[in-house]
């Protein structure tokens, strides 16, 4: 009976907690020891998606679904009218650890709904990182939601014990905040960030200091916003990222497409297809602006704040500035040849080593993994080789288009307009 009641219980938490994307394993260092169970280094996580891309890698879980809150895009919100359940701390250690030897799970993604208060909440959820650490002796990868509100003796020990850590934004402003969420505050969701913020950065210097100091959060911070649900435009939803970017030392920042699951008016009636491309391109925007050098006012802007849908963000930017092409890769900078369409972070450093030794011709690109088909637009090759045409950016948009074959091509069409 005890097992029914828990297996109900799983089947209730674990779908209630799908809506939440933000459960990357990557950049933790944890390591075994003591001869315990997993390990959260290197390639110890494995990643799995759903048929929709959702990463369900993890024991991914809510602790309950029960909530104070009353937020209208949450399927957890408290007029939701839904079977609720609640985990006890025991029973998600016991699962946590059934589960990973069954060689299921390589860790465990924690998430809850609010108890009483946030306090009351996220004791629980320590209780339950600091039981696998401490006494379960587990090693593998914790992602723990830090709960806006909570003490920070609680975030402190949070730290302590889990991977990462990670506060929800939820929404991409304010103003989207206040109106499906009257009860929340933005201030109450960045608070916890900044201090997050600043106890990673004194246990990292204290480190550097003194071996002995505890880990504390090793693979940072992320958050995770919805969009789709209310009318921001991407150059709103793309600056806010770059805001917890440069100012929150946030490891990631995930864009989760609004999944219709209510009848509320301020929201896109159910049916409404969830915006999966715009979720694409933003999180390959978000890539551009982690990873490529690009400023946020490249990729969009007041003259364009939506990104294309039907062609990727850096192809747009090339297209946009064709006066910077084409590019001789055999004398171009790094940070010019990485703005390349078709050439990603890798290609590029196997470009500038490569070159060392001899010049590279069209070939040479193919053999370094290089999307030729897409780069050949912006390359430029002194003689023999021969210059690419001087076509239009619309041409080489067509031939581009031409070429791919994308799953969602038949899904391309502007962005929705809700209102």
């Amino acid at each position: 009976m005890v097992h029914e009641r828990v297996m109900e219980k799983l089947a209730i938490l674990a779908d209630a907690a799908k809506y939440d994307v933000s459960c990357s394993s990557s950049n933790s260092t944890r390591k075994n020891k003591n001869k315990g169970l997993g390990d959260a280094s290197g390639n110890g996580i494995c990643h799995a998606y759903t048929e929709d891309g959702r990463c369900v890698s993890l024991l991914k879980i809510l602790l309950t679904n029960h909530c104070i809150f009353d937020c209208a895009y949450c399927v957890s919100r408290k007029s939701n009218d839904i079977k609720r359940a609640a985990f006890t701390v025991q029973e998600v250690v016991d699962l946590t650890i059934g589960f990973y030897r069954r060689n299921y799970i390589e860790g465990l993604f924690l998430s809850s709904g609010i108890f009483d208060n946030p306090d009351y909440t996220m004791e629980r959820l320590v209780r339950i990182v600091k039981k696998l650490r401490l006494e379960e002796n587990f090693n593998g990868y914790i992602h723990l939601k830090a709960i806006p509100g909570a003490s920070a003796e609680l975030l402190r020990e949070a730290g302590l014990y889990a991977d990462r850590l990670s506060v929800n934004v939820e929404m991409p402003t304010e103003k989207s905040l206040k109106l499906l969420a009257p009860d929340k505050n933005h201030i109450d969701v960045i608070k916890p960030m900044e201090f997050l913020k600043e106890e990673i950065v004194g246990y990292n210097e204290e480190k550097k200091k003194n071996y002995k100091t505890p880990l504390f959060a090793p693979a940072g911070q992320s958050t995770q916003m919805v969009i789709g649900a209310t009318q921001e435009n991407d150059l709103e939803i793309l600056g806010m990222s770059n805001y917890f970017y440069e100012k929150m030392n946030m490891r990631r920042v995930y864009y989760s497409g609004y999944v219709p699951i209510s009848y509320d008016n301020r929201l896109p009636v159910i049916g409404t297809p969830v915006p999966m491309i715009r979720e694409n391109r933003l999180y390959q925007a978000d890539w551009l602006l982690r990873f490529y050098g690009f400023n946020v006012n490249e990729i969009v802007g007041f003259d364009q704040p939506n990104l294309d849908l039907d062609i990727d963000p850096k192809l747009g930017w090339a297209l946009r500035n064709l006066d910077k092409f084409p590019v001789d890769v055999n004398t171009a900078d790094l940070e010019l040849i990485l703005r390349i369409p078709g050439i990603g972070v890798s290609g590029a450093h196997k470009i500038v080593a490569a070159r060392k030794f001899k010049r590279l011709q069209p070939e040479d690109l193919q053999k370094l993994g290089i999307a030729y088909s897409r780069s050949k637009y912006f390359l430029a090759f002194a003689s023999p080789f021969q210059l690419q045409r001087d076509l239009t950016s619309i041409q080489i948009k067509d031939h581009i288009l031409n070429t791919q074959n994308s799953k969602y091509k038949n899904d391309f069409s502007n962005q929705l307009s809700l209102f």
